[in-house]
């Protein structure tokens, strides 16, 4: 089981004034770096990633993914009789152990786990919004397995309610109608916050969570992300108020709170410094948290007066740098105890490099991303998403050194988690796992067998200080 040792610091759970705090990652009992994978399309399913599986279980393709069944929300409300049972077929076997003993063989040491709000099921509105039933008793069960593995695990708001995106099925509705960045569904995404710290905290298996990421991947253009600085200040804020309400206030956690977990929270709400929006939210998550423990069948924690030793949650954003326009959320602004910057870098999707493999090669060993983050006091930064494809065809010598520099490059803060752990291996799914799947760029030589290890560690030499990058 993966051990978390004290904290650096003592936090002030409750602070006016917001402060950010630096950290080794021995801290969570993982050396110095996070070597890390996603699990993607397991508990969000992206059915690019897994075609042939997706059109057996009913879904379709089509090139404008919000015209058919190309998302979570289309099938659900397509086949709402059978897509709970469709997708636990799916959750059992798209994650299994035999992929967590794959990841103990590869050193990986943390995954980062893409979640929809759907999880936590009453908040989902079901006369309008449809998603399958079950999640997390699945999340559970992963969470148990890779607990007994040694891996941390990362929880993702990966899937925000009202859809934080157009048009991508990772948010689990494919549409052009972006609704979060309203009062509402920041206020159910805050919900989901709540329970997922509280789960975090009072349910055994969940132990080995380390952090939860605010929101994946908001819009890049600020100007279209009303509220989105106030939503990572209250997110912060919620955090920290379940922590104090379960009496997690240093890094030395407790072994024994002989307290019920309803009242605490309920008194938490009144606590200084606790703002209106928090108060109602911790009020509106009481009944989702006993519904998820009743749901999982730990309805115990909730009365028993005894908690795991635990540590403080590492709060989770997008880095500043994610989003441009006048008036980026800088989420350094509401930390307060530790906190960790995620920054997503996909050149295949154009904008970084130019598409051959010198320019390519020239910016990602002249990467300056890490020190940008810095200025803004967003640190550590992870690369939370990353992999091998390109803008080209590339060749197998080339997708080496191109694994080798990005995991030299990525590694200069505090790690990195590849997307994806697997991707289906079919006919249908044609080339892809060469580029993005962990397992298979292992199998194939790109990616080393120990991940803090590289093929060729002077990669970049040859191309140091050739470029300016992004």
């Amino acid at each position: 089981m993966l051990q978390f040792g004290s904290l650096s610091v003592v936090l002030s759970l409750l602070a006016s004034t917001a402060f950010s705090v630096t950290y080794q990652y021995s801290d969570l009992g993982f050396g110095t770096k996070i070597y890390g994978v996603n699990l993607g399309s397991w508990l969000v399913l992206e059915p690019w990633m897994v075609p042939n599986e997706w059109l057996s279980m009913g879904g379709q393709s089509c090139s404008d993914c919000s015209t058919c069944i190309a998302s979570e929300f289309a099938f659900a409300k397509a086949y709402p009789n059978t897509a709970d049972s469709k997708f636990n077929q799916h959750w059992s076997s798209w994650f299994a152990q035999s992929d967590v003993d794959q990841l103990v063989g590869l050193g990986i040491n943390a995954v980062r786990i893409p979640l929809g709000y759907w999880l936590v099921e009453p908040l989902v509105n079901r006369a309008s919004e449809f998603y399958p039933r079950g999640g997390m008793k699945q999340l559970k069960r992963g969470l148990r397995q890779l607990n007994a593995a040694g891996i941390g695990a990362i929880l993702d708001h990966h899937a925000l309610p009202g859809v934080q995106d157009p048009g991508q099925s990772f948010t689990g509705r494919c549409t052009q109608d972006v609704e979060f960045y309203t009062d509402y569904n920041y206020h159910r995404a805050l919900i989901w916050s709540a329970v997922m710290t509280a789960l975090s905290h009072l349910d055994p298996d969940f132990s080995n969570v380390f952090a939860i990421e605010a929101v994946n991947e908001p819009i890049m253009n600020s100007a279209q992300t009303p509220g989105l600085s106030t939503f990572y200040s209250n997110f912060v804020q919620v955090v920290r108020t379940v922590e104090a309400a379960l009496g997690i206030t240093n890094g030395n956690g407790l072994s024994a709170y002989n307290a019920n977990v309803t009242a605490a929270l309920t008194s938490a709400m009144t606590m200084s410094g606790v703002n209106a929006e928090v108060a109602s939210v911790i009020k509106d998550a009481i009944p989702m948290l006993q519904f998820a423990v009743t749901q999982t069948g730990v309805q115990s924690v909730l009365t028993s007066g005894t908690r795991p030793n635990r540590s403080p949650l590492t709060t989770m954003f997008m880095d500043r740098n994610w989003q441009y326009g006048n008036s980026p959320a800088n989420p350094a602004d509401s930390a307060n105890g530790k906190a960790l910057y995620d920054n997503h870098l996909y050149y295949s999707f154009g904008g970084v490099a130019a598409a051959n493999p010198q320019a390519y090669m020239q910016s990602i060993c002249n990467l300056n991303r890490v020190q940008s983050d810095a200025a803004y006091n967003n640190s550590p930064l992870i690369f939370g998403e990353w992999g091998l494809p390109t803008q080209f065809s590339a060749t197998d010598s080339f997708l080496s050194m191109w694994a080798d520099a990005q995991k030299l490059a990525y590694s200069q803060s505090g790690g990195w988690l590849f997307w994806n752990f697997k991707f289906e291996m079919s006919a249908a799914a044609g080339s892809y796992p060469r580029q993005w799947s962990y397992f298979e760029g292992v199998n194939r030589g790109y990616l080393t067998k120990d991940p803090s290890v590289l093929n060729n560690p002077d990669v970049c030499a040859p191309y140091i200080a050739n470029s300016t990058s992004k």
